[in-house]
């Protein structure tokens, strides 16, 4: 049976699904890429922006 590949989101490589520590990506540098960009907001997940409840938010002092 053939194995399973899969296309890294980041680089586009094809790369065992079996066995590999690092899936979906195919190595840790795609990883880390990928966890870079959510540190760094460039992804979003979609939804309705969140309106604050007076005295929400604000910081303790």
């Amino acid at each position: 049976m053939d194995e399973k590949k899969i296309k890294c989101p980041v680089c586009k490589k094809e790369s065992a699904w079996k066995d590999n520590p690092f899936r979906p990506f195919c190595s840790e540098r795609c990883r880390m890429i990928d966890l870079g960009k959510w540190a760094a907001e460039e992804y979003r997940i979609a939804g309705e922006k969140k309106v604050p409840l007076p005295g929400e938010g604000d910081e303790i002092k």
